[in-house]
């Protein structure tokens, strides 16, 4: 059994889920100008989680790991601030996005540690 398989299908899945329910939170947002800039911009941000998280899977080589993993930690950390925004500027309740914030930073934590992890192996390695 491959584990490194299972986790990346684990993963895929994950990151999928949460862009629905990135989804489902935004369609319970205020209709203001404000909350629509945010709703699209997060939209974006965590739909492009999932779809990056899938060409991580993809990827040719080492070097091309580490780059498609770069431009998912930056559109998870990117979703974990209008996460955050929404709920300073009060358009949501920190209750209501609580889990979503804690699974933004988780699924960023494990893609950085990943992606430490295959940049400090390709230094050794000298890729």
């Amino acid at each position: 059994m491959n584990t490194n398989l299972d986790f990346a299908k684990q993963m895929q899945e994950r990151t999928m889920l949460f862009a629905l329910r990135v989804i489902r939170m935004s369609q319970k947002l205020p209709k203001s100008e404000e909350a629509t800039v945010m709703r699209r911009q997060i939209l974006r941000s965590a739909t492009s989680v999932a779809a990056n998280y899938r060409a991580v899977c993809r990827a040719k080589s080492a070097a091309d790991f580490a780059s498609k993993m770069k431009t998912l930690i930056e559109e998870a950390d990117e979703t974990a601030l209008w996460l955050e925004m929404l709920v300073r500027s009060e358009i949501a309740k920190e209750a209501q996005l609580k889990e979503l914030r804690a699974e933004a930073d988780e699924i960023l934590r494990i893609c950085s540690a990943s992606h430490s992890t295959i940049t400090r192996n390709q230094r050794k390695g000298g890729s």
